[in-house]
């Protein structure tokens, strides 16, 4: 089963590499951008017999690991 873990920022937390990227598109003449963020994406196969095996399982990983739930949001697309 293909897996997809979309982590992003939480509302408040500041992106300074969001800000760098919006900077260096401001610097090229592209300034009708703002609010730039960044986020992560993680994919992967999982051997699970269900979807909802699935969602526990890559759940977990994502409080232990591959997010940091303190600043970071993360969204799984099974």
């Amino acid at each position: 089963m293909k897996v997809t873990v979309n982590i992003t920022l939480k509302n408040g937390v500041l992106d300074p590499q969001g800000k760098a990227i919006e900077k260096a598109l401001h610097s090229l003449d592209f300034n009708n951008i703002s609010n730039v963020k960044t986020s992560k994406q993680i994919s992967f196969d999982i051997a699970c017999d269900n979807k909802e095996e699935a969602l526990k399982h890559v759940d977990l990983m994502c409080k232990e690991l591959l997010a940091n739930t303190v600043i970071e949001d993360y969204e799984i697309i099974l």
